[in-house]
């Protein structure tokens, strides 16, 4: 996609446009020089031929040619860019969802769980074809749901294929794992997208250490809180006591601030829904700028042709 904005790599190639003035400054001398010339030593006859083709478009079409020539020349030297969005090297992104017992809960429909997954094919099915896009999962631990790839299918395959465990929550061990997962193909841009609905509970990872470790890598991290307004309830635990699904919104923000991401709060399924969809265009995607130059060099040597072909071709014009 083409975005706004032209530039040149070689901008003070552009100041030797100023001899276009000067070129035809001395070609204007040296026409009215040609006329005088004529007055003083032809006959009226051909004087007035001589003034009278002298403005003709035909009389004056290769210095015009001349003209275009160097003009476009001094313009495709000075490297005119167009800056597009990367086609080269695509974005790698990686999911990383929590797979804990709190996203059995069903204030999201059919579950929490189920909810994440329809979401993240939102996502999935909207990057480009030469992104990678991969699938962390983590509970207790964290494990490889599906290696970083272009082939979305599979990822999409792997994504639903998913099943609710009961786990606790290591936020930080999906993290790192999620990290080490987007760095492993070498494209310029690489995201990481952390869904939970918990407290960090669990792992050998901190989520501190986690953000560390991001940024020592350079990978952004995108956060989505998963949460009611109201608290939900799980299940009673072995001493009787009624659990509830809570949301450590602090962390998941201090995440996202330290690095590079945004944090996004889902309470419902539209509200995940609608944040899945737009994650794609939030990917903040490597610029590369696109070398015009032969746009311009090209028509150049056509015009140079053109200017030989009519000063020496078969229809000749004596300057």
């Amino acid at each position: 996609m083409i975005q706004l904005g032209f530039e040149f790599l070689n901008p003070y190639v552009l100041f030797f446009l100023a001899v276009i003035p000067a070129f035809y400054f001395l070609y204007k001398k040296y026409t009215e020089s040609k006329k005088s010339t004529a007055l003083k030593f032809s006959t009226l006859t051909s004087v007035k031929k001589s003034i009278k083709g002298s403005f003709t478009l035909r009389q004056h079409l290769p210095f015009v040619l001349i003209l275009v020539s160097v003009t476009l020349i001094i313009i495709g030297l000075a490297d005119p860019q167009l800056p597009l969005e990367n086609v080269k090297e695509g974005v790698n992104v990686v999911l990383v969802l929590d797979g804990s017992g709190s996203m059995s809960a069903q204030d999201y429909k059919p579950t929490r769980l189920e909810a994440a997954k329809n979401a993240a094919e939102v996502l999935v099915n909207s990057l480009e074809t030469k992104d990678h896009a991969g699938v962390v999962l983590f509970e207790s631990g964290a494990t490889t749901v599906s290696y970083l790839t272009p082939f979305k299918e599979k990822t999409l395959s792997d994504l639903r294929a998913i099943e609710q465990h009961e786990g606790a929550t290591a936020l930080g061990d999906g993290l790192v794992l999620g990290v080490d997962m987007a760095n492993s193909i070498p494209n310029k841009k690489k995201v990481v997208i952390l869904l939970s609905d918990g407290v960090h509970n669990a792992g050998t990872i901190s989520p501190d250490e986690a953000i560390q470790y991001a940024q020592m890598k350079d990978i952004q991290v995108n956060t989505v809180g998963m949460g009611s307004e109201e608290p939900v309830f799980l299940r009673v635990n072995i001493y009787g006591q009624p659990l509830y699904a809570e949301l450590d919104e602090e962390t998941l923000i201090r995440v996202a601030e330290s690095a590079g991401g945004k944090y996004y709060r889902s309470v419902d399924t539209n509200s995940l829904n609608q944040i899945f969809s737009t994650l794609s265009d939030e990917i903040d995607r490597e610029v590369e700028p696109l070398s015009i130059r032969d746009w311009f060099l090209i028509p150049s040597i056509v015009a140079l042709a053109a200017n030989i072909y009519i000063i020496y071709g078969k229809y000749k014009i004596v300057v």
